[in-house]
């Protein structure tokens, strides 16, 4: 029994913390890239967007106006 029990709940653990580190993650890349226009222009060109000046101050208010805590 416990054979089959302790395997179950080390999968479930193991899932549940590699969320939250992979929420933690996300949450400071995304507040460094509020704070560094290069990183977001970076970002935008790998996504294959080509962002002119106007258009990345754009983005960073509307990054700035988000709750990311």
């Amino acid at each position: 029994m416990w054979s089959w029990i302790i395997p179950i709940l080390t999968l479930i653990a193991g899932l549940v913390g590699g969320f939250f580190i992979g929420v933690f993650y996300l949450r400071k890349q995304l507040e460094s890239m509020q704070s560094n226009p290069e990183m977001l222009q970076q970002m935008a060109k790998k996504m294959g967007y080509n962002l002119n000046k106007k258009q990345m101050q754009q983005m960073q208010s509307m990054m700035k106006n988000q709750k990311w805590k």
